[in-house]
């Protein structure tokens, strides 16, 4: 997808032309940080990668640098040169949901007793000690806050509120109402949203603007103990017990792939 609001062409990367990678977890993220981390120089790419790191949502994107790249609000963009080049990356929503919910698995587990007990390692925890369609349909409203957060619907909620965690702030929004929202927020925004199943224009559109190669396709980090193409969904469905629990994480993605498919992504 593209938009042509912004100056377009050929630019020197720099804090006149910066990058912006809108990095929704489980999508690839790293690998292509590296790539822009290499391209620009670790000093000339933003300290700020989680949006939990600053007070403030204009504190996220700090001016001066070259790439801005995280788990970033993106409500303050318009701070940022006009000439910024700006981008996300999405995957299948029901592989990203159990690409998450794995990952995070083996992390926890991968934890030891005494670490799982410190504070910051709640949802850690829970997910060590859980079955999965406990972790998913269980514990207090805040647990569940949580989980709509971080799995219902990230995509549409995230550009429809340009916020990592807008579950609460779209919550009452209808879906065909959300997903409109998204599409205008991405349209007017973002300069093109890629497939993790064609990185490789994110290669040529980095070419073509900047002069410079990345190297992103079929190259994946923190990535979980199922083998590459194998699809996760069906075996976290698997670990769900009741046709309930499995109607709600199906429910988790219907916007998300209606988005996609709107995007001429599919799903």
């Amino acid at each position: 997808m593209t938009t042509a609001l912004r100056p377009s062409g050929a630019r020197t990367l720099g804090p006149d032309a910066p990058i912006v990678f809108l990095h929704i977890p489980k999508t690839a993220g790293q690998t292509i940080h590296a790539e822009l981390t290499r391209i620009a120089g670790a000093e000339a790419v933003s300290p700020v990668r989680v949006h939990t790191q600053v007070e403030t949502e204009a504190a996220q994107l700090p001016p001066g640098y070259s790439v801005y790249s995280g788990h970033l609000d993106w409500t303050a963009l318009d701070s940022l040169p006009a000439h910024r080049f700006t981008f996300s990356v999405l995957r299948s929503p029901r592989e990203r949901i159990a690409s998450f919910y794995f990952y995070l698995l083996k992390e926890a587990r991968a934890q030891t007793p005494e670490e799982l007990e410190k504070p910051h390692r709640a949802g850690m925890k829970r997910i060590s000690t859980v079955s999965a369609e406990e972790y998913f349909c269980g514990g207090d409203r805040p647990w569940q806050v949580f989980v709509h957060d971080h799995y219902d619907n990230f995509y549409a909620r995230y550009f429809a509120a340009r916020r990592m965690r807008a579950w609460a702030r779209t919550r009452e929004t209808a879906p065909q109402a959300l997903l409109e929202t998204a599409r205008t927020h991405i349209a007017a925004d973002l300069d093109r949203v890629y497939s993790t199943e064609d990185l490789g224009a994110l290669e040529q559109d980095i070419a073509a603007r900047y002069g410079l190669a990345i190297s992103v396709t079929d190259r994946f980090v923190n990535t979980g103990d199922q083998p590459r193409g194998e699809a996760r969904w069906p075996r976290l469905m698997a670990l769900l017990d009741t046709d309930a629990a499995r109607a709600k994480l199906t429910a988790f993605v219907q916007t998300d792939e209606a988005l996609l498919a709107r995007l001429g992504l599919g799903a």
